[in-house]
């Protein structure tokens, strides 16, 4: 069995797939900012090269990802290529242990961290991470003795 990609074609193509700025993405973004919640987009994972959010919200330490199904091991719709099988269980299996380390790594150091699938209606998407963004303003300010700094803004 082969470890290396099937193709130079099928290579092409699967590097050719959106990673930023997905339908689902755009549709999230889009309904947090209509509840006024300010982001920062694509921010890097601090202590860990090469590795990015996809919306942040620095001051409240909230980081979310959006998932592909295919591309993060989707326990309802991933799907096992049969075509050079081994290579793609190996890749596969190394972003979902990529993501768990990132997962852990953000919570250590103190950000909630909230992730989610593709096939998550972008509706109940950003009224969960608007819930937790809003939680984490309120401890916050109860911490700071109500004052709310700037930078929860962003």
């Amino acid at each position: 069995m082969s470890l290396v990609p099937s193709s130079p074609a099928v290579s092409a193509r699967m590097s050719r797939q959106t990673s930023r700025g997905t339908t689902q993405e755009m549709a999230v973004r889009r309904l947090l900012h209509a509840r006024g919640l300010r982001y920062r987009v694509h921010v890097p994972v601090p202590g860990l090269p090469r590795r990015t959010s996809d919306i942040a919200f620095s001051g409240s330490k909230v980081v979310v990802f959006l998932d592909g199904c295919f591309w993060h091991g989707c326990p309802e719709h991933a799907t096992q290529p049969k075509s050079n099988a081994e290579w793609w269980r190996a890749k596969l299996e190394r972003n979902v242990t990529r993501d768990r380390e990132t997962s852990e790594h953000l919570a250590a150091a103190g950000w909630a961290v909230l992730r989610f699938w593709e096939h998550e209606a972008p509706e109940e998407v950003a009224s969960r991470v608007s819930d937790a963004v809003q939680r984490r303003r309120a401890v916050g300010q109860s911490r700071s003795g109500g004052h709310q700094s700037s930078r929860d803004n962003s």
